[in-house]
């Protein structure tokens, strides 16, 4: 789940008690993945959705009786669509939901807990107990889902993070489609009449050097960066930054010509980074789809940035059969 949806399951823990809905388990054609969450408040009011329809419905409804009771409980949703046997849509799968009361102190610490984490860039592992004497809490960080007769183990990722060196023309469009397609953004540039909150109301603005703010998002397991500088020399010191990084960044682009990239990797392999590190490096950044404006530009660059994340080809959908 998102920042945004911890930070609404804080807001409404501020007013009371909740119940947290979560999918845990998930079998065919079905309209949520395992992880997926709702809040349902003690007034009836509903954030997020795992999925809408009869199915959700059935879950609210059970989610009253958990805020009335205290109890935990679970939901079976049936879309199948089986006419011999009730069922709440016709999708043709199956979803069990656990529904969990998340209240006073410890449910408000456990969620700061995890939107520190998150915003350091930080995934974390949750683990909530089936066991009615148990309440949920973190744990040492594993890399997938399970779910076992005593628990459901989920692993919360943080959001990918852009981090664009450059406060130009470019930038300022890009961190607007950033923003969009779901990456917190980030804007590193020593000019600040052009690193601003002004031109870059949906970003964090550093205007520290490039070394400096680079250093700041070391823990941090999603980062993708995008060089659209204003000098060769800013690519250079950026790329020093970025390549060697301990945790290694999702993806790096960087702007200019093919003269300008041959030049910059030539420079670092001399300084003596490996030609093989070099390889990751996406440069000329963006894909080719004929952009020139810094709008159509910033649409080329993001829509990398999405083939990188989502695994998809970058081909015209009408080409694949």
């Amino acid at each position: 789940m998102s920042i945004a949806f911890y930070h609404q399951l804080l807001n409404a823990l501020q007013t009371g008690t909740v119940v947290l809905a979560t999918v845990v388990q998930s079998r065919g054609s079905a309209p949520r993945e395992v992880g997926a969450k709702m809040i349902v408040c003690a007034d009836g009011s509903v954030l997020s959705t795992i999925g809408g329809g009869a199915g959700e419905a059935k879950v609210i409804r059970q989610a009253m009786q958990v805020l009335a009771t205290g109890k935990k409980q679970w939901v079976e949703i049936d879309l199948s669509g089986v006419p011999q046997r009730e069922t709440e849509g016709i999708c043709g799968g199956t979803m069990r939901v656990w529904l969990e009361p998340w209240q006073g102190a410890p449910a408000i610490g456990l969620t700061k807990q995890i939107l520190a984490k998150l915003q350091a860039g930080q995934s974390v592992t949750l683990v909530t107990p089936f066991a009615p004497d148990q309440s949920p809490h973190l744990a040492e960080p594993l890399e997938s889902e399970k779910v076992t007769a005593s628990e459901f183990v989920e692993v919360v990722h943080p959001p990918p993070t852009l981090l664009i060196i450059g406060a130009g023309h470019v930038g300022e469009q890009l961190a607007k489609v950033a923003d969009l397609i779901g990456f917190q953004v980030a804007v590193q540039d020593d000019r600040p009449e052009w690193a601003n909150s002004q031109r870059y109301p949906q970003a964090q603005i550093f205007t520290a050097s490039i070394a400096e703010t680079i250093d700041l998002f070391a823990s941090h397991s999603q980062l993708y960066a995008a060089l659209v500088t204003r000098g060769y020399e800013y690519d250079l010191a950026a790329l020093q930054q970025l390549i060697p990084r301990t945790i290694p960044c999702a993806y790096i682009g960087m702007i200019g010509s093919r003269k300008r990239v041959r030049q910059v990797c030539q420079a670092l392999t001399e300084q003596g980074i490996a030609a093989t590190k070099l390889h990751a490096l996406y440069a000329p950044i963006g894909l080719d789809i004929g952009a020139l404006t810094p709008e159509e530009i910033a649409v080329s660059i993001s829509a990398e940035l999405i083939r990188v994340r989502r695994g998809g080809s970058g081909r015209s959908l009408s080409e694949i059969n």
